[in-house]
């Protein structure tokens, strides 16, 4: 019986995680993102209900479009399918369902904005906010199983902190090196950050964050392949150091 609520499970994970592709598209697009239907970002042909199931269809077509041929990005597989393993994970080893749905809200709206700053470099405003006032609210939930902060003036503190650090950041390297280092996308991130897991975390996610950065940023340097003035987005390591600081600290 758990085996087949848990298939269940990871097939509404997929489904999430097709939603999911659909923000990861549209939202830097500032297009819709409920009415309008799916179409091939190549050809514009609106996709049909056979082609759009999550995981088979790209399996099926061969991660190419039906009409066109082309190839379709295999990131929306992969979201689909990170989708699907988290929700299958959260509900083996979290045993409330409020701290499922609230961790759930976290790691899906983290996964957008991971590969919207990812492709784009940006990081909707929209979805910062919601970030916030998730670590917000999740300070007057019951007492929760998750190692998150629930302390809500360490929240508060967290959350100024997060913000101020990366602005401060930005502003004194745009007085040195007249060139914006970071966007104020990457402080809002980060202030959500601190709001959900409270001012003690933000130096060691700002510590994960640079040395993922550097070690990604390195063979490119010496390759040749970037310089120094080379933008990176700083969001997606941001993520990965506040999921590293969640499983670890």
């Amino acid at each position: 019986m758990f085996i087949d609520n848990l298939f269940l499970i990871f097939l509404i994970g997929a489904v999430i995680g097709s939603f999911l592709n659909v923000c990861i598209y549209r939202l830097p697009k500032n297009l819709d993102i409920i009415y309008t239907r799916s179409s091939c970002p190549k050809c514009k042909k609106k996709i049909n209900w056979f082609d759009n199931i999550p995981l088979i269809s790209f399996i099926i077509l061969k991660f190419k479009c039906r009409f066109c041929k082309k190839s379709i990005s295999p990131r929306y597989f992969v979201v689909e399918l990170i989708s699907a393993s988290f929700l299958c994970f959260a509900f083996v080893y979290v045993f409330n369902y409020l701290d499922i749905i609230l961790l759930s809200l976290i790691f899906y709206i983290l996964v957008i904005i991971f590969f919207i700053d990812l492709k784009h470099f940006i990081i909707p405003d929209c979805l910062n906010f919601i970030l916030i006032s998730l670590g917000i609210l999740k300070n007057f939930f019951p007492e929760t199983s998750l190692n998150l902060n629930q302390d809500i003036f360490q929240s508060f503190l967290g959350g100024v902190l997060g913000y101020l650090i990366i602005w401060l950041l930005i502003f004194l390297y745009k007085k040195i090196k007249k060139v914006e280092a970071m966007g104020l996308g990457d402080a809002k991130l980060l202030s959500a950050m601190g709001f959900i897991l409270g001012i003690q975390s933000i130096f060691i996610i700002l510590f994960i964050a640079a040395i993922l950065g550097l070690i990604f940023s390195v063979p490119n340097l010496i390759s040749g392949k970037s310089s120094l003035k080379t933008a990176i987005p700083f969001g997606p390591f941001l993520i990965l150091a506040s999921i590293i600081y969640f499983y670890n600290f």
